[in-house]
């Protein structure tokens, strides 16, 4: 992992280390593999975790550090749970949230966000603990809402990029930023999609192999 890291390219004048390049590459690929409800969608998604792992270590962003354990995790679910619903039983339906989840989603959000900066405060783990505790939130949010296969994790998504991007500029992750905006555009599309197919009344759309 070293050398992925000590070594990279030069982007916009600046150095983008191949762990960066690479990981955010995946990254960019997971949504659009969320889009097409692909199994894919979680291996490429564990790379990019342990990729970007080491990027914010090295970044001293320790939320965001963080966060990619809990989406490591979370991978794992969504990897199970997308595997035991392909067949016409337990096919992967994608539907919207019920008012009761969306207020469950919304409350998660706030107090762990609030409970992530403060926590991050104390170990003195970043130095911009509350944007840094909103994605770290956010993110771990998304991806339990994409495993029950909810529409509105795209949602989610585009509120942990307006906060992402500002916050990766900040931090010279200037590649990141860029990914960040295109991976807004894709979020974007993905939610059209998964919005219009939950509309189809009694349709379960299976992943794909």
């Amino acid at each position: 992992m070293r050398f992925f890291l000590d070594n990279g390219i030069t982007l916009l004048g600046q150095r983008t280390s191949f762990a960066e390049l690479i990981g955010q590459i995946f990254a960019l690929a997971v949504v659009f593999l969320a889009k097409v409800r692909t199994l894919w969608t979680w291996p490429v998604q564990v790379a990019a975790t342990v990729l970007l792992f080491s990027v914010y270590v090295s970044a001293h962003l320790g939320g965001l550090a963080a966060r990619q354990i809990i989406i490591l995790l979370i991978s794992i679910y969504g990897w199970w749970a997308w595997t035991r619903r392909r067949d016409p039983v337990y096919g992967v339906t994608v539907r919207e949230g019920t008012a009761r989840e969306r207020l469950a989603i919304v409350a998660v959000l706030a107090v762990g966000t609030v409970a992530g900066a403060l926590l991050l405060q104390a170990l003195n783990a970043s130095w911009a603990p509350w944007p840094d505790a909103g994605i770290f939130v956010g993110t771990a949010v998304a991806f339990a809402v994409q495993g029950r296969g909810l529409v509105d994790f795209w949602l989610v998504w585009l509120a942990v990029d307006a906060v992402g991007v500002p916050l990766q500029i900040a931090s010279h992750l200037w590649f990141s930023a860029m990914v960040y905006i295109v991976f807004a555009a894709l979020v974007i599309w993905g939610y059209v999609d998964w919005r219009r197919t939950a509309k189809r009344p009694g349709v379960a759309v299976a992943a794909a192999s």
